[in-house]
């Protein structure tokens, strides 16, 4: 799984580095077979005005499957990349299992196999 990290026109922060990477291992360590690629990018949206202004943005690559787009506003960097790397988790998880559906053949409930 390649991780490509990117914040606004500065360089990352080493301990914002370490705690994205650790959030990703947590919440798509499970499909990383399936992940090709997973860009962040987080940016101060207003500057130092402050308020609800800490995006992160995740794509997630996978495998023959569309990608999956996060994107999350909160007052701290720390916070919008939490929540963010949980609902790509969850996304992922879904979209894997909607392959997983369609490709072993799920059966209509109305129809019946004599």
């Amino acid at each position: 799984m390649e991780l490509i990290i990117s914040v606004g026109s500065d360089d990352v922060d080493p301990g914002i580095r370490e705690h994205v990477e650790r959030r990703l291992r947590f919440a798509l360590g499970r499909f990383q077979r399936h992940v090709r690629r997973v860009r962040v990018r987080l940016e101060d949206v207003n500057g130092p005005r402050g308020g609800v202004d800490q995006r992160c943005l995740i794509v997630v690559s996978l495998a023959g499957r569309p990608n999956v787009v996060i994107d999350h506003l909160d007052v701290e960097a720390h916070a919008a990349i939490d929540r963010a790397t949980t609902r790509a988790g969850r996304a992922v998880a879904r979209q894997l299992e909607q392959a997983k559906e369609h490709a072993g053949g799920a059966r209509e409930p109305w129809r019946v196999n004599r």
